[in-house]
């Protein structure tokens, strides 16, 4: 269930527009840092138990299955990152 602010947008720029890039540009580095923050953590773990190397990361080919699934999730982002816009139209 998305939630969605009640009341009128606050504008804490000169337009619109420049609060829509704003919050865009804060929900990709929210993003970022999270993602940054989890595969720091895996590589840290994998390092420790000895279960991979950075060479066989780099190596790596996925599967159809596993591009299809790194597609939808991309999709899943991109709709999140530009939330904003969407919500503003409607």
């Amino acid at each position: 269930m998305k939630k969605k602010a009640k009341g009128k947008r606050p504008v804490y720029l000169q337009n619109p527009e420049e609060d829509q890039l704003l919050a865009i540009a804060l929900a990709l580095a929210g993003e970022v840092s999270v993602l940054r923050e989890r595969l720091d953590t895996m590589e840290k773990i994998a390092q420790t138990k000895g279960l991979f190397t950075t060479a066989e990361i780099e190596a790596y080919q996925p599967s159809q299955q596993v591009e299809q699934e790194r597609e939808q999730w991309r999709a899943d982002y991109i709709a999140r990152v530009l939330r904003v816009l969407q919500e503003d139209e409607g």
